[in-house]
């Protein structure tokens, strides 16, 4: 891998500072890297530029980008005239992605009153099995032209954007460019999740709370600062990762193999040609999610996921291995600090950019041990997977017209209701996981587990049938067994229930999801 960079001065007012070259911290390092294997990911904006009202930059800088963050502004998906108060009129949705996150929109979209039908692009075996839509496998989601002619053969809608690879990819952009209402941020707005350091840039800007860091291109030179700093430190590829581009060294030879895997071995191809360096918080991770119509936010209920692979949260990170909701730690005050501190700045921040977020903000946020307050650790620009999972099962309202309501910039006047009680999703990996693992293995007793307790549901991630017509396991993340309850004692023990009957010896799951909620106790005798 070989990473070409060029270097653009600016000067500007930042908080009253005049910052100017490389002491500016919007001196952005714009990369270009060449690999031998580019993935779907690497299709992020090259030409990244936070603008700010007092930066020039040329039409031969390679700052001067060929999208324009005026795509929300003046082409509004809301044109199209959907009326989000007439609940009566029936709306085709369009999903696009295939996962666990993408079956529970499916499963929440078919439950609304205003929806006609679901189609799910390219969908799986198990979310089609489940009936909750028709799956469109030869739709080609990176292909905007056959995406917006299916939409307007099939009368769609509404379409909903799931995973962040098509959001960065621009997808958005020639939808609403079509006339079709789409929730889901421009490829602009998406540098939120496309690049860590445009995120860590905009939290400079607007006094956003965040961990220190520092951004590095050069291994020896990020070594040094490691050196400097001594762990734990986290280091984290610039770019999409799949979940997979973070570590938290609790050493310094382990921050300096994630530092060589990014920048020297290319293991994360262009998503790792730059690096940021950030500082170890202690405390507990925390999940919060809202709505964005471009200026209003609205708060979606509290989810806690579990990143680490093992029991006790111990052993590498991954994109996830359950979740429950709502999160104790996430109190009322905590969750209007959230608000008023990270989201709305974030929110107004972007459209004072020129490039106006509609669609999820999906806060990773670290409530820190010592101060009791929340930081923004990353943003991802769709709803979180396995988080989706346990929101979707508990949302009561209907979806397609909340969806609707933030492309058309109404969601100021729009309130969520919610299941009591609370939901609890455990994954099921392929063993391996998140590291090499076998595909193609057998699933049995689904429709049995699903059957061993009340407000049991198993959303699909990486299925597909064989010859035979039973389930095998395509993926890492496999399934997400999904549970409600009047009590978040109640829905693990459904749950893991329901995980007794599958018939899975290829499978392996964490046997403690919940435990910082929960009594110890609580899992003494699971497993």
């Amino acid at each position: 891998m070989s990473c070409a960079t060029f270097n653009v001065g600016a000067s500007f007012n930042l908080h009253g500072r005049s910052h100017v070259g490389n002491s500016n911290p919007f001196h952005f390092r714009v990369q270009h890297c060449v690999l031998h294997k580019p993935s779907s990911t690497s299709l992020f904006i090259q030409n990244l530029n936070l603008r700010s009202s007092n930066v020039s930059v040329s039409a031969s800088s390679p700052f001067h980008s060929v999208f324009k963050c005026s795509a929300r502004n003046s082409e509004s998906s809301g044109s199209v005239g959907v009326d989000t108060n007439n609940s009566s009129q029936k709306v085709i949705v369009l999903v696009i992605g295939g996962g666990g996150r993408e079956h529970a929109l499916c499963y929440a979209l078919q439950r609304s009153p205003s929806c006609d039908a679901v189609f799910c692009a390219p969908g799986n075996a198990g979310i089609s099995s489940s009936g909750n839509a028709t799956c469109i496998t030869d739709l080609n989601v990176y292909d905007a032209a056959a995406v917006i002619s299916f939409c307007h053969k099939q009368g769609v809608g509404l379409v909903v954007v799931g995973p962040e690879a098509p959001l960065v990819a621009g997808l958005v952009n020639e939808l609403v460019k079509a006339g079709i209402p789409t929730f889901g941020p421009s490829a602009e707005a998406a540098a939120l999740e496309g690049s860590k350091n445009f995120m860590k840039h905009l939290c400079d800007k607007y006094d956003i709370p965040t961990a220190k860091y520092k951004t590095f291109t050069d291994p020896s030179v990020a070594k040094q600062y490691i050196q400097e700093q001594g762990a734990p430190i986290v280091i984290k590829a610039d770019g999409l990762a799949a979940g997979k581009g973070v570590t938290v060294a609790m050493s310094l030879e382990e921050a300096y193999e994630a530092v060589d895997s990014m920048l020297v071995k290319g293991d994360f191809g262009s998503a790792g040609c730059r690096v940021i360096v950030e500082e170890y918080l202690e405390g507990e991770e925390v999940s919060f999610f809202a709505l964005v119509d471009g200026e209003n936010a609205i708060p979606l209920e509290s989810a806690q996921d579990h990143k680490r692979v093992g029991d006790g949260d111990t052993g590498p990170n991954t994109g996830g291995m359950g979740a429950y909701s709502p999160a104790p730690i996430l109190t009322k005050e905590l969750q209007s600090i959230v608000m008023d501190h990270i989201i709305t700045p974030t929110v107004k921040g972007m459209s004072a950019e020129g490039c106006k977020f509609v669609g999820v903000l999906y806060a990773g946020l670290m409530i820190e041990k010592k101060s009791g307050m929340p930081k923004l650790i990353e943003y991802n620009v769709r709803f979180g997977d396995p988080e989706c999972q346990v929101l979707m099962v508990r949302l009561e309202s209907d979806l397609v017209q909340v969806l609707l309501a933030a492309c058309k910039g109404e969601l100021s006047g729009v309130s969520l209701n919610w299941s009591p009680g609370s939901a609890m999703v455990v994954v099921m990996a392929s063993k391996g996981y998140p590291g090499k693992y076998e595909k193609g293995t057998l699933i049995k007793n689904l429709e049995q587990a699903e059957h061993a307790a009340p407000g049991i549901k198993i959303f699909h991630a990486g299925t597909a049938f064989d010859s035979e017509g039973i389930f095998i396991a395509t993926g890492g993340r496999v399934l997400g067994v999904t549970a409600k309850g009047d009590s978040l004692e109640e829905a693990r023990d459904r749950a893991y229930r329901a995980i007794d009957e599958i018939n899975w010896p290829e499978g392996f799951y964490r046997r403690d999801i919940g435990w910082r909620a929960l009594p110890k106790k609580q899992y003494a005798t699971k497993g």
